[in-house]
């Protein structure tokens, strides 16, 4: 009884932590941290709670049922980390449009121009930033992806701090969660032709050479004559059910060399270069 007492215990405290995560910000975040930690501690009641399953046979008879807690369980953890860009005016436009409830949008972290990093929800929390989307057969990418935001409009370099605190972050994601090297890709590529962020710009092969997706080789090997591009984009994970779309997707994330849906001799080779890696 006292082991599980400690494990529920624990349980809750990890969920109730979440409500202290943005007391650090001051002055007008201050109501919707309050409403962060309530709904915080809400979900630690859910959590915490201990209801059998009320069934019923066919004939509206109850079935047997009481609660037994095991004690082999834990969080369920981060797998993917999708990045994208605020397409916003500033830091502060998008943490206004973060703490309200109308837009119904959220990500875990958001990055300003500056390196400021800002963690809006606890990482084991369910954000809403990728919205209907799909990657290989996940087609909930919310319940088991970190989102983070990078202050960006999509038409402009992310800038050197930028991208020295995203470096940082992700190795600590990383290394938290065990996230594999191909699991870290772009809103743009779990929803194509709906969102294009991060964007032509966004340093992919930078981020490739730290471990954190992968890119295309140097040295190019030529796609064989037989290559099936659309059998190869599927294999790495986008929904080829509308095709152009994930194509453009595919080159604004690997090839950036333009913002298209057609697919070159040279973009074949990049995919064939690119497929054997997943």
């Amino acid at each position: 009884m006292k082991q599980r007492l400690l494990l529920l215990l624990f349980a809750a405290a990890i969920i109730s932590s979440c409500s202290k995560k943005l007391k650090t910000i001051p002055g007008r975040y201050a109501a919707t941290n309050k409403v962060y930690s309530q709904h915080a501690d809400s979900l630690s009641q859910t959590l915490l709670a201990e209801n059998p399953a009320m069934l019923t046979d066919s004939l509206g008879s109850p079935i047997p049922s009481e609660w037994v807690g095991t004690v082999n369980f834990n969080l369920r953890k981060p797998n993917y980390v999708i990045i994208h860009y605020t397409a916003q005016d500033s830091v502060g436009q998008t943490l206004r449009t973060f703490t309200l409830v109308k837009p119904q949008v959220s990500a875990h972290y958001v990055i300003g121009k500056d390196g400021k990093v800002i963690h809006m929800l606890n990482d084991y929390m369910r954000a809403w930033h990728a919205g209907i989307s799909k990657w290989g057969t996940i087609s909930d990418m919310n319940s088991c992806s970190i989102g983070i935001e990078l202050d960006n409009k999509g038409n402009e370099p992310f800038s050197t701090a930028q991208m020295n605190s995203l470096l940082i972050l992700l190795a600590k994601l990383k290394k938290d969660y065990n996230i594999p090297t191909a699991n870290f890709i772009g809103h743009g590529d779990i929803a194509p032709g709906r969102k294009p962020d991060p964007g032509i710009r966004f340093p992919w092969e930078l981020l490739a050479n730290k471990g954190f997706g992968y890119y295309s080789d140097i040295i190019i090997v030529p796609a064989p004559a037989n290559f099936d591009s659309a059998t190869a984009l599927r294999l790495i994970g986008y929904d080829t059910r509308n095709l152009p779309a994930a194509i453009g997707a595919f080159k604004r994330h690997f090839v950036q060399r333009e913002d298209s849906t057609t697919l070159t001799q040279f973009d074949l080779d990049v995919l064939f270069n690119v497929y054997k890696k997943y």
